[in-house]
């Protein structure tokens, strides 16, 4: 692994080491005390720990700032968090990636995204669900982890872990009940209430968000103006707005008796727009319909002084229905003798009267079960074993006016007639199943009053691919009463996806079933300084090297995906939390990374090399608060061979204005999203010479009223 160690050692020289206390138990306590509302984290280990002792870089949004930000879903929230930009996908009609120190894919399968504790993803890519969009309000906090989680989590968390934590019935005993209504005809409503009675709990929270679109995200060119260009002909609608509508339900219900907890949760997006496009041609006749839901049955129980059993049952099943108008009515394109347009041989010049149409739709499963233990009877250990099992399908359908089966390139002109292909050898994607199991141990080692050793290791085995084993190790060092040092190493794996394996009858891309997972590892230095009880500065610099990425790579006449790239990176991450007042707090950070390609030295494409993040929250009085939030977003390289000017960084700025009445009974709220009108745009592919703009300023009114 290449790693700079004078950027370590400099950094090692120049933290603010102070000497022990003669009397280090009794300050110890002092201090303890004085830190006891420090934010728990679980994410880090698979049980609770103060974040400033968590053994990895992981940081807490909870629900007070969230609200602070006026944020309304999950990608807005991604922001705050250093080294994470939460940008539009290029190849997934606009579902939110998480780009993390310079990790990113279009379907972004490196950050792993949980629901307590759980996973939930796109079986078909092992991305998020189509369209994804996680509605807030009844968020009880976030946690993320940035670097490996494979050693608690297994496949997927490679460069991240996103854990999101929703309110107990406890947290909804004062329920709420809410409406926003805001530009685009967005229009949004929530209710949630929780109750208890002894041993049994019931909670309730229903969400729904719909919103007809920014219509002035202007696409001057795209991919079917080119074909115009070289085929003399006037299929394309650019000039065109993104296709950027939505329509969001989530639904969930917990029941809780004694050491249970049945949740049930519910997703669903309902004809949402499909940005510029699957082909990165206009469409605006396309939809994406998706839903999702899972069962989760938990147990957890502290048997005795020494010993505590969790358990985890889950079913998850997720649905998916796009149409996809690849090109729009009226495009000539080259189709091959396959019938697939652009492939070799080449068969003929096609006009499609209606367009280029494909109806995928897919539903997968996943079954999970999990049991874990955690022994403390050990002086000053704590260990931590798990085992667990998963059963992952995904069956597919496919309705489309192209491709094997269903035209061959011989005939001119094809209307708009779709001809199902389901159970045949011509569809994109065979049914799939895979099943996988794991086991970890963890030991937590207070070996004294200033130093502890978190060192774990898990064995994963999937039936497709064969097994991964990932060892983590952390050494956290109380260097004195106000400064936190860590030091980290750890590794991951990302297990290809089915599409990845299984891909067929595409002329993008085939799958490649002798594929190997993605590994990364990591080697991580953080200090965490609190010089006084309103400040905090943490400081955190990485550097990894990920092995056998998976890209498409050209083999003979095809296209295929391969484990074909090395990936190295490096960089510094800074935060700032200052209480300046009781009314006047401050948070800000300062990410930089460097990633590039192992074999060619080139720099990563699209991922932001700088990034800052400023939160500004003042309270005049008990009525009356606001807040502004600002990030920039800077530096972000061309793929090589891009030809485009560079990409132009852009700033953002967010502002919240609150006012209670009743007691804070009654909330009203005034939101406004790019707050002065920004152009900003996020990397398209080179098909798109505009990129992909951002939505204008955006006003928001909100009232919330507890019941």
């Amino acid at each position: 692994m290449k790693i700079d160690y004078r950027l370590w050692f400099s950094a090692l020289l120049l933290s603010p080491y102070g000497a022990a206390s003669t009397d280090a138990a009794e300050v110890s306590q002092v201090f303890s005390e004085l830190y006891s509302e420090e934010e728990l984290v679980s994410v880090a280990t698979g049980t609770e720990i103060p974040l400033n002792k968590a053994p990895a870089v992981a940081s807490v949004i909870t629900r007070q700032q969230i609200d602070a930000m006026g944020a309304t879903n999950l990608s807005e929230v991604m922001e705050r968090v250093p080294g994470l930009h939460a940008m539009p996908s290029s190849v997934r009609r606009l579902a939110p990636v998480f780009s993390i120190r310079g990790i990113q894919t279009g379907f972004n399968p490196q950050v792993l995204v949980l629901l307590n504790g759980t996973k939930f993803k796109n079986s078909y890519n092992s991305g998020l669900p189509s369209a994804f969009r996680m509605p807030l309000s009844n968020v009880k906090r976030i946690e993320v982890i940035r670097g490996p989680g494979s050693a608690i989590y297994g496949a997927d968390a490679f460069s991240g872990v996103v854990n999101i934590i929703t309110n107990t019935a406890d947290d909804n005993l004062d329920g709420e009940a809410g409406v926003r209504y805001g530009s685009f005809n967005s229009r949004d409503f929530w209710l949630r209430n929780g109750f208890r009675s002894n041993q049994l709990s019931l909670s309730f929270a229903l969400e729904h968000q719909q919103s007809n679109g920014d219509d002035s995200r202007i696409i001057n060119a795209d991919r079917q103006t080119s074909l115009d260009t070289a085929l003399g002909s006037n299929a394309s609608l650019a000039p065109g707005a993104i296709s950027s509508r939505y329509e969001t339900t989530n639904l969930q219900i917990d029941l809780g008796y004694e050491n249970w907890l049945l949740e049930n949760w519910y997703w669903r997006q309902s004809d949402a727009g499909v940005g510029v496009g699957a082909a990165n041609a206009i469409d605006n006749r396309g939809y994406q319909d998706g839903e999702l839901w899972r069962v989760r049955l938990g147990y957890d129980n502290q048997i005795n002084s020494s010993w505590s059993l969790a358990s985890n049952l889950s079913y998850m099943q997720g649905r998916e229905d796009v149409f996809l108008v690849l090109f729009p009515a009226g495009s000539t394109l080259p189709v091959g003798t396959d019938g697939n347009a652009f492939s070799t041989p080449f068969s003929g010049f096609v006009t499609f009267t209606d367009g280029y149409i494909g109806n995928p739709r897919g539903e997968g499963s996943i079954i999970e079960a999990e049991l874990s233990t955690v022994y403390s009877g050990l002086n000053n250990h704590l260990v931590r074993m798990a085992g667990g099992w998963t059963q992952e399908e995904f069956d597919t359908e496919e309705l489309k006016n192209f491709g094997p089966g269903v035209i061959d390139g011989t005939v001119p002109v094809i209307d708009g007639t779709l001809t199902d292909v389901t159970g045949t050898p011509n569809i994109f994607l065979e049914d799939q199943r895979r099943t996988h199991y794991f086991i970890s141990l963890q030991d937590e080692w207070q070996f004294s009053n200033s130093w502890s050793l978190t060192s774990g290791v898990r064995w994963d085995h999937y039936s497709d691919f064969g097994s991964s084993i990932n060892p983590r190790i952390a050494l956290v060092w109380d260097t004195n009463q106000r400064l936190t040092t860590k030091l980290l190493y750890g590794t991951a794996f990302r297990a290809p996806a089915f599409s990845e394996q299984y891909l067929i009858n595409n002329p993008a891309a085939l799958g490649n079933p002798d594929l190997e997972p993605e590994e990364i590892e990591t080697l991580e230095l953080t200090f965490d300084y609190r010089p006084d009880f309103d400040t905090s500065i943490k400081l955190s610099l990485f550097a990894y090297e990920a092995n056998d990425l998976i890209d498409t790579v050209t083999m003979g006449s095809v296209q295929q995906a391969q484990n074909a790239r090395k990936q190295e990176g490096y960089g510094i991450e800074l935060e700032l939390f200052w209480q300046a007042s009781h009314q006047f707090k401050v948070y800000g950070n300062y990410a930089f990374q460097h990633a590039e390609d192992a074999d060619t030295g080139e720099d990563v494409a699209d991922a932001p090399q700088h990034s800052t993040y400023l939160d500004l929250n003042y309270r005049l009085n008990e009525q009356l608060s606001a807040s502004l939030q600002h990030y920039w977003i800077g530096s972000r390289p061309r793929a090589s061979g891009d030809s485009r000017d560079e990409i132009d960084d852009y700033h953002w700025f967010n502002s919240r204005v609150d006012y209670q009445l009743k007691g804070g009974q009654l909330k009203l709220s005034l939101i406004v999203k790019n707050l002065l009108d920004s152009h900003a745009e996020e990397p398209a592919g080179s098909s798109v010479p505009d990129d992909y703009p951002l939505e204008s300023r955006s006003l928001w009114l909100q009232a919330a009223y507890q019941i």
